[in-house]
């Protein structure tokens, strides 16, 4: 969503990247505080599974309810992004 965010402010395709922050700063956006902080933590947040070592630290600092939190807020910020006048002209 934040890719879309960014298209359509720059009208050009955004960089291949997973940095969330760089996006919400290209996408013009103001989010509100709550949302940006949010994803000021999961923008760190990656998880390389091809190395079980860092899966098992993953799984140990985002058991199950701390991983549902994060589905929860992330749905949150995807619907506000989803229903921000920038998509909807």
């Amino acid at each position: 969503m934040l890719k879309a965010h960014v298209t359509e402010v720059t009208q050009s395709i955004p960089l291949k990247t997973h940095d969330l922050i760089y996006l919400v700063k290209k996408s013009m956006l103001e989010l509100p505080p709550a949302h940006l902080d949010f994803i000021g933590k999961i923008n760190t947040a990656s998880i390389p599974t091809r190395y079980p070592d860092d899966l098992q630290r993953a799984l140990q600092e985002y058991p199950e309810p701390v991983a549902r939190d994060c589905l929860k807020q992330t749905e949150e910020v995807v619907e506000w992004l989803r229903h921000h006048s920038n998509l909807n002209k």
